[in-house]
């Protein structure tokens, strides 16, 4: 379908011809996708501007330390980049989240936190998703800071009531710039349409582009060992006809990816590039699969980070996307490519705060009032806090002290975060499972590298150091009755008490007792 705008919604802009590249800077991808015939339904970015004259709100971050909220625009000067100077003040001293992600198109099809739906899992099922940590995604466009939507395991958001999107077999276009080295198994990272109630009603009542290794069903794979581009079409990941395993789907994995699924009757296709140079590929376009997928069935709802019935063990980081009416040419996805390309994604430090120097060894003292004699130590695996000093005995000293070593996920390294092995036991490493911090021997593992890794943070009481978990961002080092957790500031754990909380999560970094 295409819609007209609401006289309080125009936006000014020149249209930009699909081969018009040298306008790229003051066109964003919804102006060329509305110059094909296909305008955006719903565009949803917290790093930028996705029409050239747009100057409004990206999204609202709220904050941990009054549960006070704020508006963040496009800054004026960075060509449409998000007020990252803002953001950073609003934030200052406590822990933010992405409460809304606006919708820049007329419809009005806001993203907020996904509400309890048939297949939730992890500590607020049955409940409504967690929110992203606000800062846990930094990147550069041409030299500004922004930030993108850090999706941990149990994060979501969705819009039920959306406006103008595709329903039933009516065409449709989705593509999404994500992180694509920050993925698992489990299921569903998807940005897409899915269904209105929050639950499974069927093959075909979804189209979302999709992006992991699968959900360990064996359905739905490309070439290589992943990730994908897929579709998530409901009770299946697809990456072609059927058979769905299709080995022109690669593995594909640039640090800044560009997805792309779109589909209209009868017919669908996969596209996916590097959002730092080149073009796009077509991995796939022919034949709706069998089963209940032709037509489709579309209902129109818009999800992010989660599956149709509110799957929510995935992981991923999204920082743009777009959901169109009409199946986009391969030239408009082109030259919205190009657009991407011209926005200069780069990687910048996920740290701040007092330095920590690599294979330096070091102690961390607590700074709750009270506890300053106390130290992060360990007793075989257990992570706890203990009195000690220098005069200490020796066996204690080794088990406070900790050597700095760069970031077992090397995503997280690229961008400055650290891993902590133990002096005393070489090999093992400060690790959260179960939400409590441990000492385990490093496997080797995805799993076990991104749950080692984290991210000094400035103290958030002020002093010191915050240590953020760098795969659930909006959790940090705690001790609470003596033991460490990952903890976020209120949430559904005992640890997860706002009372003092600034205090318990800021260590001061100092010389290793041994």
């Amino acid at each position: 379908m295409i819609f007209s705008r609401p006289v309080s919604n125009q936006r000014s802009f020149a249209l930009v011809g699909l081969a018009a590249t040298t306008a790229l800077a003051a066109n964003g991808p919804c102006d060329i996708y509305e110059s094909n015939g296909t305008p955006c339904v719903a565009a949803h970015s917290t790093t930028r501007s996705l029409y050239g004259s747009y100057t409004g709100r990206l999204y609202q971050l709220k904050r941990g330390s009054d549960n006070a909220t704020t508006d963040i625009s496009v800054l004026a000067g960075t060509g449409g980049v998000a007020n990252a100077a803002a953001h950073d003040s609003f934030c200052s001293g406590t822990t933010c989240v992405f409460s809304i992600i606006y919708d820049q198109t007329p419809s009005g099809n806001d993203l907020s936190q996904a509400p309890p739906g048939g297949a939730a899992s992890g500590p607020n099922a049955g409940g409504y998703d967690d929110y992203s940590a606000a800062t846990g995604a930094p990147v550069l466009l041409n030299g500004h800071k922004a930030y993108g939507v850090f999706i941990a395991p149990f994060t979501g958001y969705r819009n039920n009531a959306a406006k103008n999107t595709a329903t039933g077999d009516a065409a449709q276009g989705v593509y999404a710039v994500l992180d694509g080295t920050h993925y698992n198994t489990a299921c569903c990272f998807d940005y897409g349409n899915a269904e209105t109630n929050s639950d499974d009603t069927g093959n075909g009542h979804m189209e979302a582009l999709y992006f992991g290794t699968g959900d360990g069903s064996g359905r739905g794979t490309g070439s290589g060992s992943g990730p994908w581009i897929m579709a998530d079409l409901e009770n299946g990941l697809f990456s072609g006809f059927d058979p769905i395993n299709n080995n022109a789907d690669p593995t594909i994995n640039y640090r800044f990816t560009t997805g792309v699924i779109k589909g209209q009757p009868g017919n669908w296709a996969i596209r996916g590039g590097n959002a730092q140079s080149g073009g796009l590929s077509t991995f796939y376009n022919g034949n709706r699969p069998n089963g209940g997928y032709n037509p489709m069935s579309k209902e129109g709802a818009i999800i992010l980070g989660i599956g149709g019935d509110n799957s929510n063990g995935a992981q991923g980081t999204f920082y743009e996307g777009v959901m169109t009416s009409g199946f986009p040419s391969d030239a408009a996805d082109n030259a919205v490519q190009a657009n991407i390309v011209s926005a200069k994604y780069s990687i910048t430090p996920m740290t701040s705060g007092p330095a920590l120097s690599v294979n330096s060894k070091v102690s961390l003292r607590v700074t709750t009032p009270g506890y300053t004699d106390r130290s992060i130590a360990h007793e075989g695996a257990t992570v706890e806090t203990e009195v000690v000093s220098y005069s200490s005995d020796y066996g204690l000293k080794q088990r406070a002290s900790w050597t700095v070593r760069s970031g077992l996920s090397s995503t997280a390294a690229n961008q400055g975060c650290v891993s902590f092995e133990s002096v005393d036991s070489p090999g093992q490493f400060i690790r959260h499972s179960s939400y409590k911090l441990q000492v385990n021997s490093n496997d080797g593992s995805k799993l076990f590298g991104e749950d080692a890794t984290f991210c000094p943070q400035a103290g958030l009481n002020g002093q010191g150091n915050s240590m953020r978990s760098w795969s659930y961002p909006t959790r940090y080092w705690r001790h609470y009755n003596a033991l460490g957790y990952i903890a976020s500031n209120g949430g559904p754990h005992n640890f997860d008490s706002t009372v003092e909380f600034n205090d318990d999560v800021s260590f001061v970094v100092g010389n290793s007792y041994a």
